[in-house]
């Protein structure tokens, strides 16, 4: 079994490559985070966070800036024919502050759980649905700080992702078996950070439990924040979403 397999994650060094197309895709990134309508559009806490869903304006190729997308993750995916916009997260001193119309219970598990969750999952309605049905993760660090990392529970993929395809066999409202398969994870998995520098990529399993920590004092950052660019290709068909152990 691969580490990947087991730990449902795995962080690459940094290549020429993969500093290449940060370094092009740090230099679209501040712009596009200093644009006013994509602050009002995508800032969350209090500005402490810029969520930046499909913000990098990167080619289909994945490429940026005419710098191509290539990285140590190559032998491990299955690469889509169209890569996606990119989500540029940003990551200020502070986070994360309670919004004003966040409930004090959601405050206290972004604090305390990191906000833990399974992408593409969507929350309609109070239900969980599996809308977007990704192939995998892929992030890379556009710059250099050890602030608000992402924190992920090793292992996880092999706890929710068969009780997401029970639950699927029986309906579409995921929620309580989502709810199960995470406490079980909280109960069993202690979390670790994994803090990625310039350059470095972590490609994540599709079913892995994940979030992002707190910025802890004694922690730094650029003055534009840590910023990390994220991939999410999606199947074609739903039921390749289904785990494979």
């Amino acid at each position: 079994m691969s580490e990947l397999d087991k730990a449902g994650y795995h962080v690459f060094e940094a290549t020429e490559e993969t500093r290449a197309w940060a370094g092009a895709a740090h230099k679209v990134a501040c712009d596009v985070t200093k644009d006013p309508a994509q602050r009002a559009l995508w800032l969350r806490h209090q500005n402490t966070w810029f969520v930046g869903v499909d913000a990098l304006p990167n080619d289909p190729d994945g490429s940026i800036s005419n710098v191509p997308l290539k990285g140590p993750w190559k032998d491990h995916i299955v690469s889509p024919t169209h890569w996606h916009k990119a989500q540029i997260s940003v990551v200020y001193e502070g986070y994360p502050k309670q919004d004003k119309n966040q409930s004090d219970a959601n405050h206290r598990f972004r604090v305390y759980r990191a906000a833990a969750h399974v992408d593409g999952l969507l929350l309609e309605d109070g239900k969980r649905y599996l809308r977007e049905p990704h192939a995998f993760i892929i992030g890379i660090s556009l710059n250099e700080s050890d602030a608000a990392p992402l924190k992920v529970w090793p292992g996880s993929h092999r706890i929710m992702g068969p009780a997401l395809a029970r639950a699927l066999g029986l309906g579409p409202d995921l929620t309580e078996a989502y709810k199960a398969a995470r406490a079980e994870v909280f109960e069993s998995i202690a979390p670790v950070d994994v803090a990625l520098t310039f350059g470095q990529s972590v490609l994540l399993d599709r079913h892995i439990l994940h979030g992002m920590s707190p910025w802890e004092d004694g922690q730094t950052a650029p003055i534009e924040g840590r910023m990390t660019a994220y991939f999410r290709p999606q199947f074609d068909d739903f039921s390749d979403w289904l785990p494979l152990f």
